[in-house]
């Protein structure tokens, strides 16, 4: 029997250490590998699919400002860093047969496509995943904002934040054992505890559109499928509780 998606559109957020594999930099290809079929996957039972990654596996911008560079030259490279991830991402998701494009805030016509709404929700209507690249093109925002920008201009039906852990705790899991894991959590309770899910930018913007997002972990083979089927699996965060 067939598994029946609840969502129709959603949009993927993964940073970019999660291609990083055991090597915790650079691309693994085992690893985007899997992430490929994972997508591939729910591409197939008809669910409509973008993609935001970060750059923290080649250079993220705020470490490079903390060490003295410009802020907004080293939030450019950031930038830089997710169209290399895209692209990556792109080539796995093509070696599994999965039709894709590449759309960057930054024009660079001779690899990607300029970012325009109505022809990334075209792509989608087609059944292609669109990757979205280079951040909002602009210095001081994260791919986190990004995503949630993206995601509202085309109407994804939710946000689908790809974590290491399976959702969010009060604590952190890693170095408390007895730190306690939320099931569901509202926008404000996230602003609220100063949770580290998403910056405040990105869950206000959600909060202002009504966007849901799901917090789940990635590294589960088969956890991108069970969220979009809508089993009860990471931590939802809504406008209730």
């Amino acid at each position: 029997m067939s598994r029946k998606p609840a969502y129709r559109r959603v949009l993927l957020k993964m940073s970019g250490e999660m291609l990083a594999g055991p090597d915790r930099n650079g691309i693994d290809p085992a690893t985007i590998a899997r992430f490929a079929q994972e997508i591939g996957e729910i591409r197939e039972m008809g669910v409509e699919i973008a993609v935001v990654l970060g750059g923290g596996n080649i250079f993220r911008g705020l470490a490079g400002a903390s060490r003295g560079m410009d802020r907004a030259h080293a939030d450019y490279m950031g930038m830089l860093a997710t169209v290399i991830n895209c692209l990556a991402m792109q080539d796995a998701l093509e070696r599994v047969g999965v039709y894709t494009r590449v759309m960057t805030a930054i024009a660079m016509d001779q690899v990607a496509e300029p970012y325009i709404r109505r022809r990334a929700v075209r792509h989608m209507e087609k059944g292609r995943v669109v990757l979205f690249a280079a951040g909002t093109g602009n210095p001081y925002f994260s791919t986190d904002t990004a995503a949630a920008l993206r995601a509202a201009e085309i109407h994804a039906d939710v946000i689908m934040k790809a974590t290491k852990v399976d959702g969010i705790y009060d604590r952190d899991p890693a170095v408390h054992p007895d730190a306690k894991r939320f099931e569901s959590l509202t926008y404000m309770d996230v602003l609220n505890k100063g949770l580290r899910v998403m910056d405040s930018t990105a869950v206000s913007l959600c909060m202002d559109n009504d966007l849901p997002i799901v917090v789940f972990d990635l590294s589960v083979p088969g956890n991108v499928a069970r969220v979009v089927c809508g089993e009860p699996i990471g931590t939802h965060l809504n406008s209730q509780s």
